[in-house]
């Protein structure tokens, strides 16, 4: 019997934006553990923590229980693989080397139960924005980073901590932005351009905007691939699940997951 395959993104960890973070965490955890007899696999598709930064010796405090469950995932037999977002970039060993989960810094081309799914967490794909686009280059800059690790932990940690809450009141609500159709959406604008040179990819999944989108791809050579944005865990606690034939976008109910 084949087991299921989870994908989850955008829990925030530890963002001091949110209030009822200690929760959020427990309820994550609680999912974890609530699939771990029923997955082959669980992939988190970026901005887990808040701000992650691993110096050489130090890394962030807090998130043992989601930690533990990786781990005890992990020792299970379950693939955990880890995208990182543009909130916790900064991983250089200590998640694979504890916790054994498969990193992964770049978006994945992957094959699942014989479907090709196009993984990432999807920031920098499609949004023209230059301050973006600016402060992406700096925080993947090798240069940057060896600078910042100067800096000592109890002043870095907070320095990142505060820019994360920051970035996230600066909006409405501390929410972003809604659904902004096909024609303005730009991961549904770049991911259309991409399926034109790749007509073999049959899912495209990703986090990074905190809505939630279950949208069929204009039909290319033959097949309708499908794109899926996993909404967050910090309002909607929301994943997709494959169970080999179908695709699912769930949210998860407390104290129950269907799939």
């Amino acid at each position: 019997m084949r087991k299921n395959v989870y994908f989850i993104s955008d829990a925030h960890l530890g963002s001091l934006a949110i209030p009822h973070r200690r929760m959020q965490e427990r309820r994550l955890v609680r999912f974890l553990d609530s699939i771990k007899e029923k997955a082959a696999a669980v992939y988190l598709l970026g901005d887990m923590f808040d701000f992650w930064y691993e110096y050489k010796y130090v890394v962030p405090k807090g998130f043992t229980r989601f930690l533990g469950k990786l781990s005890e995932l992990t020792d299970m037999g379950v693939e955990v693989h880890f995208f990182t977002g543009n909130h916790d970039i900064w991983a250089y060993g200590y998640l694979e080397e504890e916790c054994g989960v498969t990193m992964h810094y770049q978006p994945l081309t992957t094959e699942i139960y014989g479907q090709v799914f196009y993984l990432a967490h999807g920031d920098g794909l499609g949004d023209n924005s230059g301050s973006f686009k600016l402060l992406r280059r700096m925080f993947h800059n090798r240069t940057c980073q060896t600078l910042f690790s100067a800096i000592h932990p109890r002043w870095g940690m907070q320095l990142g901590l505060d820019w994360a809450k920051h970035s996230r009141l600066k909006r409405a609500d501390g929410k972003e932005p809604p659904y902004m159709g096909e024609n303005k959406e730009f991961l549904v604008l770049w991911t259309k351009e991409y399926e034109q040179h790749h007509p073999n990819i049959d899912y495209y999944i990703y986090g990074h905007r905190h809505i939630e989108l279950d949208l069929n791809l204009p039909r290319v050579e033959g097949h309708t691939p499908r794109m899926l944005i996993l909404g967050d865990w910090i309002t909607q606690f929301s994943y997709a699940v494959f169970d080999g034939e179908h695709l699912f976008l769930e949210e998860y109910v407390e104290g129950e997951s269907r799939l």
